[in-house]
């Protein structure tokens, strides 16, 4: 078996296209409006490395493993035609997978009134039960947008009877739980069963697993919210800037190299539970070829390295440029500014969303090129900009985030009946691939700086970003989906001649 797979070439082609346009907007900022230290820059930079390194590896990883993997576990779910085996294995596999997932260790240290292992059970929980949902959805044929309503209308009621403190941590919970972990799979899960039905309106049915399964994570914060005190302050957080002050070349590369065996660890045990319960699959039913197998160990390999060295560059090297360019320009006379600068970053930032690759190439295959990668990429990396420009607006005034969440998920929603019903799947299930860990690395942090400057309310005013990130793209994949349908409504230039040609037939006759 050869480890080394000349798809790399392409892989680092993407991963520099998607991570360059971010290192030059940052360059550009630190030599002219918002300086900054020798020592960030180079943090910055030595980061930006190993994100372009680690996205290579990912990418290709889990197209050779995680998405076979679960489309190969979720075509073989049903074919057992049995309800409750389906839906015990639903329910562990949506815990473990949540359980592995990096950006939830992040999440439980944030939320200090609840003990750690409380709320990653919690939230693991939740999405075992709404993959359970999600799945039953699809052997059912039950219609996404009457869920979605449904859910949504829960969580806003429930919003109104938490304290403010937990109402942002528990929508920015949506998104990182589906991270570069879960998606993957998950959306591969949904492949697999649609196959099996192989109906038509199967692989419409194929998305919107990701879209339900993000909406378990926010019920369960929001409940722990009712049963824990969350009366506290932004000081509760025990979030501060976190400069390097590096004097060698020496310290830089041993800043890393301390990181570097965290994540390790860390990687290692997210990955053990899905190649566990893999392997189980594989021992009882699957029985898969040796060369099949071979493929996906190797493409597990390339997954591991892919997102250690990731969340090494991106954690290490990521946060705090983000937090200290976020403090320097919110403290400057032209703090407003930032707001334009927060869009463009988003615009380019959820391009280098591990998650984002394999959506964007999943929908194109699936659909067989109708919705096309690039009009995909396009659609989310508009819809990012602009939450990422409203959470900066919110961070600088302390407009609070209901403001934005109950108008933007009403109109979501209210799209949802109109538009084609592929589209809804798609865009609910992209809301949640775009909060990934470079929004929780980066634009978390940009926000914070930007907040401790303002002297705003980091648990109330900073949490949020992740939110809006994962609330926008609902509604601009939509509106790719309402165009989509005006313009499948539009005759063609070769429709009208034939209506003119039948016309003059009509009147000779």
């Amino acid at each position: 078996m050869k480890l080394w797979n000349p798809k790399l070439q392409e892989k680092l082609k993407e991963a520099l296209v998607a991570v360059l346009p971010i290192v030059g907007i940052v360059l550009v900022l630190s030599f002219s409006i918002a300086p900054v230290s020798p020592s960030i820059l180079l943090t910055f930079l030595m980061g930006a490395a190993l994100v372009i390194i680690g996205m290579m590896f990912f990418t290709l990883g889990a197209e050779m493993s995680m998405t076979p993997m679960g489309e190969k576990v979720g075509a073989k779910m049903t074919q057992t035609r049995n309800v409750p085996v389906i839906i015990f294995l639903a329910f562990v596999l949506g815990v473990i997978i949540t359980i592995s997932e990096p950006d939830l260790q992040v999440l439980a240290q944030l939320v200090p009134q609840v003990p750690n292992m409380t709320l990653i059970l919690a939230v693991a929980i939740g999405v075992g039960l709404f993959l359970v949902v999600s799945i039953l959805r699809m052997l059912i044929g039950v219609p996404l947008p009457h869920l979605l309503t449904g859910f949504y209308v829960l969580v806003f009621l429930l919003t109104f009877l938490v304290p403010s403190g937990f109402r942002a941590i528990a929508f920015d919970s949506g998104g990182v739980t589906t991270g570069p972990m879960t998606v993957p799979f998950i959306m591969a899960l949904g492949v697999g069963i649609s196959a099996i039905r192989g109906d038509r309106h199967a692989a419409d049915d194929s998305f919107g697993l990701v879209a339900l399964c993000s909406v378990g994570p926010i019920l369960a914060v929001l409940i722990l919210g009712l049963l824990f005190n969350a009366g506290g302050s932004a000081g509760d957080t025990g979030i501060s800037m976190n400069i390097p002050q590096l004097d060698t070349s020496i310290e830089l590369w041993n800043m890393f190299t301390e990181g570097l065996p965290h994540y390790v660890h860390e990687i290692a045990v997210s990955l053990f539970p899905i190649v566990l319960f893999f392997g189980i699959f594989q021992i009882v039913s699957l029985r898969l070829s040796g060369r099949s197998l071979g493929r996906i160990i190797i493409g597990l390999a390339y997954t591991y390295i892919g997102l250690v060295l990731f969340l090494t560059g991106a954690n290490v090297g990521f946060m705090p440029a983000g937090s200290y360019l976020g403090n320097v320009m919110a403290a400057a006379e032209y703090r407003w500014l930032l707001v334009p600068i927060g869009a463009l970053i988003g615009y380019f930032i959820v391009k280098a969303e591990p998650a984002v690759y394999v959506l964007n190439h999943q929908v194109e295959e699936i659909t067989d090129g109708v919705i096309s990668a690039n009009a995909m990429g396009t659609s989310l990396s508009v819809g990012v900009s602009v939450s990422v420009a409203l959470a900066i607006v919110r961070v600088l005034t302390g407009i609070p985030v209901l403001y934005f969440l109950l108008p933007g998920y009403a109109l979501a929603i209210g799209l949802s009946f109109v538009v084609p019903k592929i589209f809804t799947a798609i865009a609910f299930d992209s809301g949640g691939v775009a909060s990934g860990p470079m929004t929780a690395t980066f634009l978390l942090p940009l926000a914070q700086g930007a907040c401790l400057a303002v002297g705003g309310d980091l648990t109330s005013d900073a949490f949020g970003v992740v939110a809006m990130v994962a609330m926008t793209p609902l509604i601009t994949i939509q509106i790719l989906g309402l165009v989509h349908k005006i313009k499948q409504r539009r005759p063609t230039a070769a429709e009208y001649a034939l209506a003119a040609y039948e016309d003059d037939d009509i009147i000779e006759l």
